[in-house]
């Protein structure tokens, strides 16, 4: 079991993230929760007795997800006000908190029994720049399989219209344009076609159930109503057209897909984003040795290559990384915002200082 001080600490470390990505009311209602919680509520002794490791868990964004379904729900005005910025006072909020926690504990403790299921779409904005390396090391086609799919927006990627620094890739057609705030030099962007794309989860969600989409959206930031509109959009597009999504265990499903026959001329490429760390080990442990025994066997007519997106805690950023087989380690080829708000091509600051790349991949664990 984690300490009350740990615990508290975790909701102190989503404020520092939760105001480096500009979004203060929640920062605010963040440390609110790390300084005034109480064991009144079923819901505050639960989150201070927590029996895991609270950041790891994502436990500060379980929370506040329930927090912003009943705001979205109307159902309490003094978390309204919380949410809209009305009430800024850590001491007035911690204390209209732990009232609104005793009037809706039934519907608050759900909430805290599984680990949130974002599915940003504009994180496809972040791997899409690994994908452009993918194609520009092995070739334009590339057959996509994503672990920790959870509704599927992502697997939307083909379908998207990207903006990356005035270099656009995908339909023009496309009723979503990710646009994220490019920072660096206009990619040359290099024959890219995703030739087919799958995922899995362990707990797939069904994006075109009305509760599900309310409670990804839930998920999104108050703050950030242009998040909310896209993964409106998306799950439209889900609706129109589909996505093949599947409930598997991530390690029997990627053993599997790497087993299947590849065609010559296409790159299998594994694909996620914000996933790795609610992986329990030994399924990491499994995905690792599965795509280093697939990576022997890569050949340049049917190459195998690793796209992720995964938090590097030191730099309190993400890292985009690549890596193919045959060839050399894994490179990071840009940082991001946690929802690839921005996108930044290149090496951290960090690395250009003689920090390592091997170092950086160690800290988001594979």
């Amino acid at each position: 079991m984690a300490s009350e001080e740990t615990v508290r600490g975790a909701f102190m470390i989503q404020e520092y993230y939760c105001r480096s990505m500009d979004a203060p009311i929640y920062a605010r209602l963040c440390e609110a929760i790390a300084t005034g919680l109480t064991r009144e509520s079923r819901v505050g002794a639960r989150i201070l007795d927590w029996p895991g490791e609270p950041t790891r868990d994502a436990l500060p964004l379980r929370f506040i997800g329930g927090l912003h379904a009943l705001v979205r729900a109307g159902a309490d005005d003094d978390l309204t006000a919380i949410f809209d910025g009305s009430l800024t006072g850590l001491a007035e909020i911690a204390a209209a908190l732990n009232r609104a926690l005793l009037q809706h504990d039934d519907a608050l403790l759900p909430w805290l029994d599984g680990p949130p299921q974002t599915n940003e779409p504009g994180r496809s904005a972040a791997l899409m720049t690994g994908l452009i390396e993918v194609a520009r090391t092995c070739g334009p086609k590339l057959e996509l399989l994503e672990i920790g799919s959870s509704g599927g927006l992502n697997l939307l990627i083909d379908r998207y219209r990207f903006d990356l620094g005035g270099a656009f890739v995908g339909p023009a057609e496309a009723p979503v344009t990710i646009t994220p705030e490019w920072r660096g030099a206009t990619p040359a962007i290099p024959p890219i076609e995703i030739v087919s794309k799958r995922g899995c989860d362990i707990q797939p969600l069904n994006v075109t159930d009305p509760a599900i989409e309310d409670r990804l959206a839930a998920y999104v930031w108050a703050e950030k109503p242009e998040r909310l509109a896209r993964l409106k959009t998306a799950i439209a597009m889900v609706r129109a057209h589909g996505v093949r999504l599947e409930q598997a265990d991530a390690a029997d499903w990627v053993e599997a897909r790497l087993a299947e026959p590849q065609a010559a001329g296409v790159t299998r490429v594994l694909m996620h984003s914000v996933v790795w760390q609610y992986l329990p080990e030994p399924v990491a442990q499994r995905i690792r040795a599965a795509m280093a025994t697939a990576g022997t066997a890569a050949t340049d007519e049917r190459p195998l290559a690793w796209v992720a997106m995964e938090p590097d805690r030191a730099l309190a950023e993400q890292v985009v990384t690549v890596r193919t087989w045959p060839g050399g380690p894994r490179e990071i080829v840009a940082t991001a915002h946690a929802h690839a708000t921005w996108v930044k091509p290149g090496l951290p600051e960090a690395g250009r200082e003689g920090h390592a790349l091997v170092d950086g991949a160690a800290r988001v664990g594979f």
